[in-house]
């Protein structure tokens, strides 16, 4: 049987333990996927997804329904988790979002897989130096594919702040990317 969310929502706030066993079920690959992002350690990751379920569990009773699917609720709590995590340990958190990233297998000419590889490579290094909050929001918006009011719920922002910060990631990612292609061509003309 294959309900929709709001149907076992609804029932897991009434105390149906079953119905948040399908929540679980349903989001806490996601949601491990989303916090190991963001803490890239596989432990605390286990640990801190298990929390935010520990926490949602304990809380489902007070949910209250703004028209957004459960699984933002749930990627609030995470977020939430996160950053006190890194406040704790008083670090910045490094991202590996290659991990993330699925390629074609399709086959191809070598010349062009190894320049798609070089480009994704060059691309995810520019990543990594973002700010932590522009790599959420680059994971909500590209692997978990949220809408701009679903990421704003994450993030606690408005959907026009979230709006601002991806136009503002996009030119960061832009001006960084031309950069580092004109320093390699500057490079290479070098004898």
């Amino acid at each position: 049987m294959d309900l929709k969310d709001d149907v076992i929502l609804k029932q897991a706030i009434q105390g149906d333990r079953e119905s948040f066993g399908v929540i679980y079920e349903r989001y806490v690959g996601r949601v491990y996927s989303y916090i190991y992002y963001r803490t890239g350690n596989q432990h605390d990751a286990e640990d801190l997804t298990a929390r935010v379920f520990y926490r949602a569990m304990h809380r489902i009773n007070n949910y209250q329904d703004r028209g957004l699917p459960v699984s933002a609720w749930l990627y609030r709590i995470a977020h939430n988790l996160v950053a006190n995590w890194h406040r704790d340990r008083g670090r910045r958190p490094e991202v590996p979002l290659d991990d993330g990233i699925t390629f074609s297998h399709e086959i191809q000419h070598p010349e062009i897989a190894l320049v798609q590889n070089e480009e994704q490579e060059r691309l995810m290094q520019i990543i990594r130096r973002l700010p932590s909050d522009r790599q959420q929001l680059l994971f909500l918006k590209f692997v978990e594919h949220f809408s701009n009011a679903e990421i704003g719920q994450i993030m606690g922002r408005s959907e026009g702040a979230i709006k601002s910060l991806y136009h503002r990631t996009l030119l960061t990612l832009r001006v960084d990317l031309v950069q580092v292609i004109d320093l390699e061509k500057s490079s290479s003309d070098i004898p």
